[in-house]
């Protein structure tokens, strides 16, 4: 496939069989000055993942040869943590569990919106490059120190690999210690998007944060509230 000349914003991955929903997306993305790769095979996906080392990959799940969760799953194990988007026409809660729990960032399903696409790729790249509110000290809450300007997590001084959304969302809860963020804030903070777009995806993150970071009390549960870290 074809590469689309990089712009300011960088190289987006769209991994997309039904060649309309590729051109949309790679219309859009391009109006908004990044340079798109299209692939239309979960092999050929992977293989541009890797060769290519995209900002962002917006991967369909239903691929010919590779579903686009084996694509995330490997690109995860070999230790590739380039934020993913998953495009698909599956709306079912387990579907969007799995694709998180696999190490997605975020998921979007058909038919869309090509500029909320567009808004999603932007607001995983913020996430990426920057830390919630600005602060760029370390923190540390019990055994887990973060710091913010090398986008690292410790644990005891080992160190934990997160997903750039699971590490924003620690950085987040971790900036104001003691203070409890409902769901809602979280999608707001976090994510960037409204509460529509449904709150199990900060329980599902969460959970996997706690398993990440092992068996310490950071993030603690207020039933019926929300999150926050310990103070």
């Amino acid at each position: 496939m074809s590469v689309d000349a990089a712009n300011h914003r960088g190289l987006v991955l769209v991994v997309e069989d039904e060649p309309a929903i590729a051109d949309l997306v790679r219309l859009y993305l391009a109006r908004d000055g990044f340079g798109v790769h299209v692939e239309r095979d979960g092999p050929a996906g992977l293989t541009a993942a890797r060769r290519l080392r995209p900002v962002v990959c917006v991967l369909d799940i239903a691929l010919p040869g590779l579903p686009g969760t084996e694509v995330c799953r490997r690109l995860r194990e070999a230790g590739d943590w380039t934020p993913v988007i998953f495009l698909t026409a599956r709306d079912d809660e387990v579907d969007r569990i799995l694709g998180l729990e696999l190490g997605a960032d975020d998921y979007v399903t058909k038919p869309f919106s090509p500029r909320e696409l567009v808004a999603r790729v932007r607001a995983v790249l913020r996430r990426a490059a920057g830390v919630p509110e600005g602060a760029n000290r370390p923190r540390q809450v019990g055994p887990v120190t973060l710091d913010p300007s090398r986008r690292t997590v410790t644990v005891s001084g080992t160190p934990v690999q997160l997903t750039s959304t699971e590490f924003d969302l620690l950085a987040h809860l971790m900036a104001r210690p003691g203070r409890v963020f409902t769901r809602e804030e979280l999608l707001a903070g976090v994510w960037g998007y409204a509460a529509h777009a449904g709150t199990r995806t900060v329980d599902v993150h969460v959970a996997q944060v706690r398993a990440k970071i092992g068996d310490v009390s950071v993030i603690r549960t207020h039933r019926g509230v929300g999150y926050a870290a310990d103070g």
